[in-house]
Formats: C-alpha cells, sequence, structure tokens
C-alpha cells in the first residue's frame, strides 16, 4: 500500500508531501491544474523513462520518493528479499526514489540501495498497478482481453504451469530443429567420410608397412649393388689370404702372444685383438649369410613399386605423409562412428520432445476449462454492472477459442469481447460497435471485477469516468468505493458523484509564487471537502444550493 509520496521541483510541483491511507483516495481539481503529475511522478518510482524537461524550471535535479507498506508474505516482500534489499530495520516499509538531474541523467534507489530503472519495473508490478485514461482502448487488443480474463480466473498457478510446460517443449522443439539441420549438414560429410573408409578400408594398409614398404623397395632395387659390394668386403676380411683383415689380425696376435709371454702389460691389447679377430669372423659370417640371400625379384619389385605408389596417391589426396595414412584411417573410422551414433539419437530426442508436447497441451487443456468457467461467469458480472451503467439492454460475451496448433506460453485460447448494444442486435466484437462511452464503462466494469483477483495492494485510475455523468457516475463511484474496501484505491476524477465516494480527498490547485506558476496537492478537511465538491457541481461561483448538494451527497455516503 502506498503510504506517502513526496515530490520536489518535478514539473510546476516545487515541493508537494503527500500521505495516502486505506480505502479509496480521490483527485479533484480543474482541468490543467496537473491532477496528473502526481501519478506521472509515481510512474517514475516504478522506472518509467526520465527527461531533462521533466525538472521544473530553473532547478538542476528533481527528486521523487514513495514510501510503500509491503506485507510479509507478499510477492514484494519476497522479491525485496530474493534481491537483499529489503529494510532491515523496518521490513514492513519500502522507499522507492528516483533523482533527475539536468541533462536528464537519473538515478534509482530501493530502500537507499541503488538499483537500476529495470530492477523498479519489475517491483513496481507487485506492489502497483496504474489505469490510466487511455486503458479503455487496450480493451480493444486480444492479449489484453486475455490478460484480463486471467486476472479474474486468479489461476496464477495453472498459468504458471503453461509457462514452464511451453517454455520446456519449445527449448526440446529448437533441439530437435537444430539436430535435424545438423544431421542434414552430416549427410554429406557421412558420404564423404564412408567414400574415404570404404577406400582406405580396401587399401588396408597395416601399421609400420610403409616403412617396410621402403626397405624392401631399397633392397630389391639394389640387389647387384648389394652383391658386389658383399663379395668386396668378404675379399678384404678373408677371401685374400695375403692382405685379407682376418689374416692380417691373425699375424698380429701371433705377435702379441709372445710379447705377452715377455711382458704381462700387453695382456689387455692380446684381449682386445682375440676379440676383434672374432668380431672380424662373425661379421665375415654375416655378410656371407646375407650375400647368399640377397633377392633379385622382379614381379616383387613391381608389386612394392604399386603398393607404395597407391599409399603415395591416397596421402597425397588426404595432404598427409604416406606413414600417416594409418592413423589417419582410424581418425576418420571415430569420425563417421560418432556421426552414425549422432543420427541413432534422434528417435529418443523425437520421443523426449513428444513428451514435451503432451504434457504442455494438458496444461493448456486445464487453462482452457478454467478459463472456460471464468468466461461465463465474467460476462454475467459484466453484463450486470454495464446495466447499472446506463446500458440496460446491453448483453456482454466472451468469446473463447482455442487451436491446439497456435499454443503459445498463455495457452491455446484466444479471446474475443463482444458486445449486443441493443436488443435485436446480434453480438458483434467491442471495436465493431461500442461507442467511446459504452467501451469507457465496460473497461471500468473489467478493472473493477478483475483488478480485486490480483495481488497488487494499490489501484490507480486516472480518470478513467471520462465519458460518464449522472447516475451513471454515481454507480461508478460506488464501485470503485466497493472495490477501496479490498485493496488502495486512487482515483483522479472531476465527477463529484465519484469524488463524494472517496474515504479521503486531495484538491489540486495552481497558485503564483514569486512570478512562477506551483502546483498544490493538498488534503481536505471535511469542511474543504464540502466547498470542493460544491465546486465541481457548480463550477468557479460556489452557491447555498451547491454547498447543501455537496453535503447531502458526502451524508448518503456515509
Amino acid at each position: 500500500m502506498l503510504t506517502q509520496l513526496t515530490i520536489n521541483n518535478f514539473a510546476i510541483v516545487q515541493r508537494s508531501d503527500i500521505e495516502f491511507n486505506r480505502g479509496m483516495s480521490v483527485i479533484t481539481g480543474e482541468t490543467g491544474a496537473g491532477k496528473s503529475i502526481a501519478i506521472d511522478a509515481l510512474g517514475l518510482c516504478l522506472g518509467q523513462r526520465t527527461e531533462a524537461a521533466m525538472l521544473r524550471e530553473g532547478q538542476d535535479r528533481a527528486e521523487i520518493c514513495a514510501t510503500f507498506y509491503i506485507e510479509p508474505s507478499s510477492p514484494a516482500a519476497l522479491w525485496l528479499q530474493a534481491h537483499e534489499l529489503q529494510d532491515l530495520d523496518s521490513a514492513e516499509n519500502c522507499i522507492l526514489r528516483r533523482v533527475i538531474n539536468a541533462d536528464g541523467r537519473s538515478k534509482a534507489f530501493i530502500n537507499n540501495t541503488p538499483v537500476s530503472a529495470a530492477q523498479l519495473k519489475e517491483l513496481g508490478q507487485y506492489i502497483i498497478q496504474i489505469n490510466g485514461q487511455h486503458a479503455s482502448q487496450q480493451l480493444l487488443k486480444s492479449d489484453f482481453q486475455l490478460q484480463l480474463l486471467d486476472n479474474f480466473c486468479a489461476h496464477s498457478d495453472l498459468l504458471k504451469t503453461m509457462q514452464e510446460t511451453y517454455r520446456t517443449w519449445k527449448a526440446l522443439r529448437h533441439q530437435v530443429e537444430t539436430f535435424q539441420q545438423r544431421c542434414a549438414e552430416n549427410e554429406a560429410k557421412k558420404q564423404l567420410l564412408q567414400y574415404q573408409t570404404d577406400e582406405l578400408d580396401l587399401f588396408n594398409l597395416k601399421e609400420n608397412e610403409y616403412a617396410e614398404l621402403e626397405e624392401t623397395h631399397n633392397r630389391l632395387s639394389n640387389s647387384e649393388t648389394l652383391t658386389s659390394l658383399s663379395q668386396s668386403a668378404l675379399q678384404l676380411l678373408s677371401e685374400n689370404e695375403s692382405v685379407s683383415i682376418d689374416s692380417l689380425l691373425y699375424k698380429a696376435t701371433q705377435y702379441i702372444d709372445e710379447l705377452t709371454e715377455l711382458d704381462s702389460r700387453y695382456a689387455d691389447v692380446q684381449t682386445m685383438l682375440q676379440e676383434a679377430l672374432i668380431q672380424i669372423q662373425e661379421a665375415d659370417s654375416e655378410i656371407r649369410h646375407l650375400s647368399a640371400h640377397i633377392e633379385q625379384d622382379p614381379m616383387l619389385l613391381q608389386e612394392t613399386e604399386q603398393r607404395m605408389a597407391q599409399a603415395l596417391q591416397l596421402a597425397r589426396k588426404h595432404n598427409v605423409k604416406p606413414a600417416e595414412l594409418v592413423e589417419l584411417h582410424k581418425t576418420l573410422k571415430r569420425e563417421l562412428q560418432t556421426l552414425n551414433e549422432f543420427s541413432d539419437s534422434e528417435q529418443e530426442l523425437l520421443a523426449q520432445e513428444q513428451n514435451a508436447y503432451a504434457l504442455m497441451l494438458e496444461s493448456a487443456k486445464a487453462l482452457h476449462l478454467s478459463r472456460r468457467q471464468g468466461a461465463e461467469k465474467l460476462a454475467k458480472q459484466v453484463t450486470k454492472s454495464i446495466k447499472q451503467l446506463a446500458m440496460e439492454n446491453a448483453e456482454f460475451s466472451v468469446l473463447l477459442e482455442t487451436d491446439n496448433n497456435k499454443v503459445s506460453a498463455n495457452g491455446s485460447d484466444g479471446v474475443q469481447f463482444n458486445l449486443r448494444s441493443n436488443l435485436g442486435q446480434s453480438s458483434q466484437p467491442l471495436a465493431k460497435v461500442a461507442s467511446g462511452g459504452e467501451l469507457s464503462r465496460i473497461a471500468l466494469a473489467l478493472q473493477v471485477l478483475t483488478s480485486d483477483k490480483t495481488a497488487v495492494p494499490t489501484l490507480i485510475f486516472d480518470e478513467v469516468d471520462v465519458g460518464i455523468s449522472g447516475a451513471t457516475a454515481s454507480v461508478v463511484g460506488k464501485l470503485l468505493r466497493s472495490l477501496g474496501q479490498k485493496c488502495q484505491v486512487i482515483c483522479i476524477t472531476h465527477l463529484p458523484q465519484v469524488a463524494c465516494q472517496g474515504n479521503h480527498h486531495f484538491l489540486v490547485a495552481k497558485q503564483t509564487v514569486n512570478g512562477k506558476t506551483e502546483t498544490k496537492i493538498t488534503a481536505l478537511s471535511a469542511q474543504q471537502r464540502v466547498k470542493a465538491l460544491a465546486k465541481l457541481l457548480g463550477g468557479s461561483t460556489i452557491t447555498e444550493t451547491a454547498l447543501a448538494n455537496a453535503q447531502e451527497m458526502l451524508e448518503l455516503v456515509s
């Protein structure tokens, strides 16, 4: 509930400090006096956009401060706790403050903690609802009609479930679409990978095979050279008895043997030469063995060259070295397997999406049933209310259509408010048949019927009674007063029939101070209120008759 509004240097208000109470408060004043300034200032505390032109002329700073009483378990209190913005010393109070500088920039505060304008707006939706002069025009919009119906039905749990199931399905639907798109993109890649792996499967190069091919090719292509060099080495090692390494080394060992007998220090040399002789003999034996098995196989050489050529061709195709083909083959197989497994998971994802879709449709159905019941009740109550508002022959109806092919976060329903203005006429959409005055009365009836269904503790009506007068205005006043028993109502009006219904009365008036125009907002006493109502009744000249009528109006209300 709004308890206090302080305005400094805003528009033509120098300073105003207004205290509000429970029930219905009315704000009256002459046209142009600035009755809506308080509402505009309050809107800034609720996160509306600021401009430099909002400052009082000659001032470099404007400040608006709104104090609210917050119920401990209300959505606003929970929001403050969640954002750690509650006043620990006075948890039941919440102060919203907005400071505007001359350059149009502003600062926002909740309980003296700096916040963004978006946070003010987010909190504002839980503490106050402003119904402006053009609210009746919103009534022509289908989405606003749906919102009013939902407010009347008070099925926030169903709406929350609907939104959650819709978001879940929408996320899965997006995953499916993304998955299918990737599958389509992967198909061409799969075909290429399949071709490449099939080609490498057919070639079937083994681990280290290419190195072995190179060695075999080198051996076969140089067989004559290998034979010639082997024979030359053998001649040097042992076949030439006069100059072979074997014979020379043997003679050297004989000399060293004799030296060792004479001098033991030659023993180590003796051992080395004996080992060398053994090594030479073994080398000779190995060369003889290898040279005896030197291959001269033209067919094998041709086969080896062909396989190496194929390996080189595949390596060039894949831009790798021939020795890297085996590892490339393994990598391509893994990629192909991953793509195949990716495609296989489509059915599981589709099943999840279908289950989410079924749950969403169940939520939409439950919401539809609640709306259908609420639509019947709302139509009857609006019809009853507008008959009291000088629309005796009118009948209000709500057309509810559902289409499961057009499901949104708000369900599958489309709402259309219809009106039959006169007997003998058919029911038509409001946009086609409702006049401006009829639309205003229907809008007011709907606001009264639906506003008390919401958790918002303060409702503001800014001249919603435009186009209404006489007995109809009296009914409007009674409706707003009855609503004030359920929540706080602040109403800006120019009708005495509405103003007299208020529990509290504020007067907005212009005055000139030091050559500058100022707007003052004053809480009226009982006697002052009689005069204010008399002025609404009789104009600028207040007669005794007008005063008597005003007094009578107030007495009838109380």
